[in-house]
């Protein structure tokens, strides 16, 4: 009796996290692995004249980790992230944490992290990630959500106007987000010619 075969199902797309073997302590490593990136970047940190807020690797590590790990793992670290600064681990720029500093002037940037994880990781699931044509415009849009909700926290915290946070919290860092894009999208193209080699 002839059956009839059943159809292959859809295979999840992968992302860079998921060619690391599975192990119940994976998801923990890396996420851990994601904070520790972003609390490092994150001393990466150049002042910016008449600005509260300095030029910092804090979004390339949003980028990296968000289109490595998917939405949810990198919407994770950053929630760590923000979670061991306030209990006032140094995880900031310049060695910093605390409650002050988390909610302060320039903590909208950091809020932003977690929209902006959720969205790459999103895209980089769908393989967003994989090609540079792709990935460019993907990593500049993602950190663009970080300033669109850290640029109006700004104006509130320090009481400016729209075209003074403008002037202070988003003209000064354009350029800087470009290259982040590209060094990320450059990275995630040859980790993934890798990968293939490899597989």
């Amino acid at each position: 009796m002839a059956t009839a075969s059943m159809p292959a199902l859809p295979s999840r797309r992968l992302v860079l996290a998921d060619l690391v073997p599975a192990s119940r302590a994976r998801t923990a490593v890396l996420v851990a692995l994601g904070v520790l990136l972003t609390a490092a970047l994150a001393q990466v940190s150049v002042p910016v004249p008449g600005s509260p807020v300095p030029i910092t690797g804090q979004t390339l590590a949003v980028v990296l980790t968000a289109g490595a790990l998917g939405p949810v793992r990198g919407v994770a670290v950053q929630a760590l992230y923000i979670l061991c600064a306030l209990v006032g681990l140094p995880f900031y720029s310049e060695a910093s944490g605390g409650f002050d500093v988390v909610f302060g002037a320039t903590g909208g940037y950091v809020v932003g992290f977690l929209p902006a994880a959720f969205l790459i990781g999103l895209a980089a699931r769908r393989g967003a990630d994989r090609k540079i044509w792709q990935a460019l415009p993907l990593f500049a849009a993602g950190q663009l959500v970080v300033f669109a909700v850290g640029v109006p926290w700004l104006a509130v915290s320090a009481g400016l106007t729209a075209s003074q946070a403008l002037e202070a919290g988003f003209y000064p860092f354009i350029l800087g987000g470009v290259v982040k894009a590209g060094v990320a999208a450059l990275a995630f193209r040859g980790a993934w010619l890798a990968a293939d080699r490899t597989r």
